[in-house]
């Protein structure tokens, strides 16, 4: 991508699936992770925390001197059902207990982006609706023995057996559900350069 030649992006995320997707839309990128408390204030709508948190992770770089040909990438997703979060689970049965929450249900899926440069700060999120069909608890054990989902808000990943056998439909972003919105980004992108 020409347009984008004369930037060095940095990729602020440990997650495996945007390094992916970035990768495949073709961007050069470094990652650097950043060390940040990701606890949400009090009172705080659960549609803002995507955008809070991942604004709160570009603050680490805020003291630092960016280049000015630099544009800092941090992001964060939820995944919302009946007004609350669910978050990574931290255990087998808190994943099989969060895929039982969406089963038979549509969720909300919010990635929350911010981009930094020298002289810019710039927020955006983007929201998909995932319709999710009714899994049996064979199924849910299958899943959660086989693709290990303690890394992905809501228990699951899109482009995984789930996403493949048992999500009838979406509306909205695919990019978006597996962690950043693409389309989205890209076109935020090119309002910076």
């Amino acid at each position: 991508m020409n347009w984008f030649k004369n930037y060095n992006f940095i990729l602020a995320s440990g997650s495996p699936r945007r390094k992916s997707l970035m990768e495949e839309a073709g961007f050069k990128f470094t990652v650097r992770v950043p060390d940040v408390d990701e606890s949400i204030p009090e009172g705080l709508p659960v549609e803002a925390v995507a955008s809070y948190l991942a604004e709160q992770k570009s603050l680490v770089y805020a003291c630092e001197v960016i280049p000015e040909n630099c544009i800092i990438i941090t992001a964060d997703s939820v995944v919302i059902i009946d007004g609350r979060i669910l978050g990574k689970p931290p255990s087998k049965d808190d994943a099989r207990q969060m895929l039982q929450t969406i089963s038979g249900k549509t969720h909300l899926v919010i990635t929350g982006v911010c981009l930094r440069t020298q002289k810019e700060l710039r927020v955006f999120s983007n929201k998909t609706k995932v319709h999710v069909s009714p899994m049996s608890l064979e199924e849910i054990d299958f899943y959660v023995d086989h693709c290990q989902p303690f890394d992905k808000a809501g228990s699951y990943g899109i482009q995984e057996w789930l996403g493949i056998c048992k999500i009838s439909g979406i509306e909205g972003s695919y990019t978006n559900v597996m962690g950043l919105p693409m389309e989205q980004l890209y076109h935020e992108l090119l309002k910076i350069i």
